[in-house]
């Protein structure tokens, strides 16, 4: 795959790297999106189930469709486009990842750096006492986890619809991507806000920003460089060729 020279010189002169990634790199890892599935789930809208009203409503319900979507995320494997991102992490001195995706899929890949703007799912919490829970198994059919310390109700540690993002992690992103040399926008739909104004926060800040996604988005226009394709495919060949710059030649 040829890439352009300004980018490969981006990439190589480039003190700070960051990206932010959505749906698509997890769906070349098998990630179903949860909308329309087949059973019981395809009754229900992702909505009615992921809200902090209908969890105090039915906890028990609601926890049922997430050990679903737990055990459906545990079966998945990183894939070539998220081990390509662990390489570009030890090869930048400043990298940040940051994540749309609540499947952990980055962290069990290898990175480090990682902001989830929208939680992650092997994670829990107290929503009395705040105390985080890290491994919640439901053992049997309508059973509700309880904080061992206080008694109150665990939910999963993700951001549901009518949520904020958590403050502090979208402030730490807003910054990474000011001081990114290179911003890399990977397999998001980039109609997703705030997550999608970073790409725009990063551009007027000076960085170099490169859209890598299977189709043209809204923002397409307002990036440097577009490269269609799967992350799987574009990413592995980007950071070969990256690599062969940066390794000294005889």
């Amino acid at each position: 795959m040829n890439f352009s020279r300004t980018l490969l010189t981006k990439l190589e002169h480039a003190g700070s790297v960051c990206a932010l990634t959505g749906a698509g790199i997890s769906a070349e890892s098998g990630v179903p999106t949860f909308r329309g599935d087949n059973g019981l789930w395809s009754k229900f809208k992702p909505e009615e189930l992921a809200n902090f009203d209908a969890f105090i409503r039915n906890p028990a319900l609601v926890w049922e469709w997430y050990s679903y979507r737990k055990k459906v995320m545990r079966d998945v494997r990183p894939n070539p486009g998220h081990e390509a991102l662990v390489s570009l992490e030890r090869m930048v001195a400043d990298f940040t990842l940051i994540t749309q995706n609540v499947d952990n899929l980055h962290r069990r890949a290898g990175n480090k750096n990682v902001l989830e703007l929208h939680g992650n799912i092997e994670r829990s919490y107290c929503i009395d006492c705040g105390r985080f829970v890290h491994d919640v198994v439901i053992a049997e059919k309508g059973r509700v986890p309880a904080c061992e310390h206080c008694g109150g109700l665990v939910r999963p540690d993700v951001v549901w619809f009518g949520e904020f993002l958590p403050q502090e992690i979208f402030a730490d992103a807003e910054q990474a991507a000011r001081r990114a040399d290179v911003f890399l926008c990977i397999g998001t739909s980039a109609v997703v806000y705030p997550a999608a104004s970073l790409s725009l926060i990063a551009k007027e800040a000076g960085s170099y920003v490169v859209e890598i996604n299977v189709e043209r988005t809204d923002l397409s226009s307002r990036f440097d460089e577009t490269v269609l394709g799967k992350a799987g495919d574009i990413l592995p060949s980007l950071i070969r060729e990256f690599r062969s710059l940066k390794e000294p030649h005889p």
